[in-house]
C-alpha cells in the first residue's frame, strides 16, 4: 500500500507542477473524482445502489487530502463495496436467466446509461437487471425465429417450438454474461482498480493525459513502433473460451517451434516458470498484452488442440514488425486520369532504433512509387488515424511544401517556438487531397491544417477533425526494468505539457480542422469528438506567423462547388445524410420488450441500416479501378505469409467500393484538370 500511495503522490506532484493547464487539486477537484471513479467502475449503473454512493460520501472532500499523501482510503472502500455488489449480480442474473420471458408484455427498458440513477434498493436493481437480460433475450430470440423461417425442412432449427427458441436465445446470453463477467473477476483485481483510480485523476486534467502501468506502457510503446516483441501469431477469441490462433507468420517463434499450429486455443499464459495465467474469458487483446513482453525473455503457452489434447509450449520471444500498420499505396484510375492514394493509419515511429520505421521516410517512399506509375494527382487518406510523431508529421509536410513553419508548439509558461521544414525535400508538387474524419487526430490535425493553410491542397472529409491540439510526453516513473526499452518499475506518466497551433495562429484543440470539402457521414452526430470530453483543454490562438501560400495559380474554388453539386446529387450521400439523422434522434429513446413492437422498430433500424450500409459503398457497375503498383505486386500476390497476402488483398477489395475514396479521386481529377487548364492558358 506504500508503493501505490508513493506513486500516487509522485503523479499528484507531477501533475501540480508539470501539466500545461492544471486544475487546483482541491476539494473541489477531489468531488469530480469521486463522481468519476464511481462511473468508471460501474459506466452501466448497475452494480452499486444509491445508498453505496451515500456511504461514500464521506470521502468526496478527501481524495485531494489522499494524493497529497494522507492514507489511501477511498478507492479501497469503493472497490470494497464494488466485490460485494458484483457477487450479488452474478447470482442475480443466473436466478433471472433460469426463468422464461414473457414477450407480450408491454415494456420498456432504458440502455443509455447517462439517462439513468443508480437504484434505490435490491429489487429495483434486480428489475433493471431482468429487463436488461429480456432486451438481450429478446434480440437474439428474434434472430433464432427469422432463421427458422427461412430454414429447410432437414434443418434442425426447423422443427424448433418458440419455447425452444427462447430457451436457447437465453443460453446464449448466459454464455455472453458469464464471459463478460469472468472477464471483469480477472480484470478488475485490486491493481487494475489502483490504476484506474490514479487514470481518473490524470484523466480529469485533460482527456490525453494518462498513467500507463508498466504492461500498458509496452503496449504504448508498440503502437508507437508498430514494432513488439512476441511470439508471431494472430489470435481470436472465442466463445468457449481461451483465444484461437488464426494463422501463423512465416519465421516467427511460433513458425520455427513447429508446435503452434492453426486452430490452437491458448488457455494459459506463463512468464518462463512462473505461475500459468488463465486468459479463459480475457479480451484477445488482454490476451495479448501477457503473451508478449521484451526481447529473448520467455513465454509457455498451454494449449488445447483440436482433439483436446493438452501440450505446454514455451517460446522464446523475438521481433514482430507489423508492417500491415506501415503506409502503403495503390494507384486509382479516375476517369481519364490516374489518381495515386496513400494510406497512413498513423504517425508511427520506432525511437529506439535509429534504423527503425518512420512514417515519413515510408510515405516518401510511396510517392516515389506514384510518381514512377505517373500518376496525376495524390490522395493521402488519414481517416482515423489518431496521431503520434510530432517531428515525422512536420518531415512529412515537408514532402508537399518548400522550406516554410509548419506548427507552432508553446508550454505552459514559454512563447511559441516553430518547428519549420528547414531543407527544401519536396518531392511531390503535384494536385493533393487530404481524407479525415471526426477519428483523425492530433499529428493527423498537424498535417490537414498546414495544407490547409499554405492552400497545397484540398481537406476532404466530415465537418471538422478530433480537436486534439495537445501534445504530451512521457515521464518515466521507478527504476529502468531493463537496459534496452527504457521501461520502468512503474510505468510512465503520459502529461500534456504543451498545445501545438497552426500557422495561422488558431488552435486545432476542440475545434479541429474543418474541411473545405463536407462528406456527409454516419457519426456526424456521436460524441466522441474532443469538445465531448468535460475535462478538455479550451481553444485560443497566438500570433500568426509569416508565411507564403502554395505557388499554384489554379483556382479551387470551382473544384469544391463541383463536388458540392456531385454530393448533394448523390442518393447515396443523400441516404448517409438521413440515417446518421435518424440515428441522432433516436440515440436516448427506450427500447420496447413486447415482442411485437420490438420487431417493428428493428424493421425500422434495419431499413436504416440497409440504407447506410448499402449507401456507403459504390455498386459493382461503379467499382474503383484499383492497381498496385509494380513495386508492389509481390507484397499483394506472392507474398510468403499467405494470410498476410490475402489480407492485403481484401484490403484491395474494401478501396474498391468505397464512396468517400471515390469522390476524393474525382476531386483530384478535377484539380488535375483545372491545373491543364491554367497550363493551356498561360501558353504564349
Amino acid at each position: 500500500m506504500a508503493r501505490r500511495q508513493q506513486l500516487l503522490a509522485t503523479v499528484g506532484y507531477i501533475l501540480e507542477q508539470k501539466h500545461y493547464d492544471p486544475k487546483v487539486i482541491d476539494d473541489s477537484f477531489s468531488r469530480e473524482i469521486f463522481k468519476k471513479y464511481i462511473e468508471s467502475l460501474d459506466p452501466e449503473k448497475n452494480v452499486f445502489l444509491a445508498s453505496d454512493i451515500q456511504s461514500l460520501q464521506k470521502f468526496q472532500t478527501t481524495i485531494d487530502d489522499e494524493i497529497h499523501g494522507a492514507p489511501l482510503a477511498f478507492f479501497i472502500a469503493a472497490g470494497d463495496i464494488y466485490t460485494k455488489r458484483m457477487g450479488e449480480v452474478t447470482t442475480l442474473y443466473k436466478q433471472v436467466m433460469a426463468k422464461p420471458f414473457d414477450f407480450t408484455v408491454n415494456e420498456k427498458v432504458q440502455l443509455e446509461a447517462d439517462s439513468l440513477d443508480y437504484v434505490a434498493n435490491e429489487t429495483a436493481r434486480a428489475e433493471n437487471w431482468r429487463k436488461r437480460l429480456k432486451y438481450l433475450t429478446l434480440d437474439g430470440y428474434v434472430n433464432l425465429e427469422e432463421q427458422r423461417s427461412k430454414s429447410k425442412a432437414t434443418d434442425s432449427i426447423h422443427s424448433k417450438s418458440d419455447a425452444q427458441l427462447e430457451k436457447e436465445a437465453r443460453g446464449k446470453v448466459v454464455k455472453l454474461m458469464d464471459r463478460n463477467f469472468n472477464r471483469l473477476k480477472k480484470r478488475l483485481t485490486q491493481d487494475e482498480q489502483f490504476n484506474l483510480f490514479v487514470n481518473t485523476i490524470t484523466g480529469s486534467m485533460d482527456p490525453h493525459t494518462n498513467y500507463l502501468p508498466p504492461i500498458e506502457k509496452r503496449a504504448f510503446d508498440e503502437e508507437m513502433s508498430n514494432r513488439f516483441y512476441g511470439i508471431g501469431a494472430q489470435l481470436r477469441a472465442e466463445d468457449a473460451g481461451g483465444v484461437k490462433v488464426i494463422s501463423v507468420i512465416p519465421g516467427s517463434p511460433c513458425w520455427k517451434s513447429g508446435q503452434v499450429n492453426v486452430n490452437d486455443l491458448i488457455i494459459k499464459v506463463a512468464q518462463g516458470s512462473a505461475e500459468p495465467v488463465d486468459i479463459t474469458g480475457l479480451d484477445v487483446d488482454d490476451a495479448v498484452r501477457l503473451i508478449r513482453g521484451n526481447k529473448g525473455t520467455e513465454v509457455r503457452l498451454t494449449l488445447k488442440r483440436p482433439d483436446g489434447t493438452i501440450k505446454v509450449v514455451a517460446l522464446i520471444r523475438d521481433e514482430i514488425v507489423q508492417d500491415e500498420a506501415f503506409a502503403r499505396s495503390v494507384v486509382l484510375n479516375s476517369g481519364a486520369k490516374k489518381i495515386g492514394y496513400i494510406y497512413l493509419p498513423e504517425f508511427y515511429a520506432d525511437f529506439e532504433r535509429a534504423n527503425g520505421s518512420r512514417c515519413a521516410a515510408d510515405v516518401a517512399a510511396e510517392v516515389v512509387k506514384l510518381k514512377a506509375e505517373n500518376v496525376d494527382g495524390i490522395v493521402l487518406d488519414l481517416r482515423s488515424n489518431g496521431g503520434g510523431s510530432l517531428y515525422e508529421v512536420v518531415q512529412m509536410v515537408g514532402l508537399f511544401i518548400k522550406k516554410g513553419p509548419v506548427v507552432q508548439v508553446k508550454d505552459r509558461d514559454g512563447k511559441p517556438s516553430i518547428l519549420p521544414v528547414e531543407t527544401d525535400k519536396q518531392l511531390y508538387d503535384g494536385p493533393l487531397a487530404v481524407m479525415v474524419n471526426e477519428l483523425s487526430a492530433s499529428a493527423s490535425e498537424i498535417f490537414a491544417a498546414a495544407i490547409q493553410d499554405y492552400k497545397r491542397g484540398i481537406i476532404v472529409g466530415s465537418t471538422s477533425t478530433f480537436g486534439k491540439g495537445t501534445v504530451q510526453k512521457n515521464l518515466p516513473l521507478g527504476k529502468p526494468v531493463d537496459m534496452f526499452s527504457g521501461r520502468t518499475e512503474y510505468g510512465a506518466l503520459k502529461l500534456t505539457f504543451e498545445k501545438f497551433y497552426r500557422i495561422n495562429g488558431g488552435s486545432t484543440q476542440l475545434k479541429g480542422v474543418a474541411s473545405d470539402v463536407v462528406l456527409p457521414d454516419l457519426f456526424e452526430y456521436q460524441k466522441f469528438r474532443e469538445k465531448d470530453y468535460t475535462s478538455a483543454l479550451q481553444w485560443d490562438q497566438i500570433q500568426k506567423l509569416d508565411y507564403s501560400l502554395w505557388n499554384e495559380d489554379q483556382e479551387l474554388d470551382a473544384v469544391k462547388q463541383a463536388s458540392l453539386q456531385r454530393v448533394q446529387k448523390s442518393n447515396s450521400f443523400n441516404a448517409i445524410r438521413k440515417s446518421a439523422e435518424w440515428i441522432n434522434a433516436n440515440a436516448n429513446k427506450e427500447v420496447s420488450l413486447n415482442i411485437t413492437q420490438f420487431k417493428a422498430d428493428q424493421a425500422t433500424a434495419r431499413s436504416m441500416s440497409k440504407l447506410s450500409d448499402t449507401a456507403v459503398k459504390l455498386t459493382k457497375a461503379h467499382e474503383l479501378n484499383v492497381q498496385v503498383t509494380k513495386a508492389d505486386k509481390d507484397k499483394y500476390y506472392n507474398n510468403p505469409d499467405k494470410a498476410k497476402g490475402e489480407r492485403y488483398q481484401e484490403w484491395l477489395k474494401r478501396l474498391k467500393t468505397d464512396i468517400y475514396i471515390d469522390e476524393t479521386a474525382r476531386i483530384v481529377s478535377d484539380m488535375a484538370n483545372s491545373r491543364q487548364q491554367v497550363a493551356k492558358t498561360e501558353k504564349p
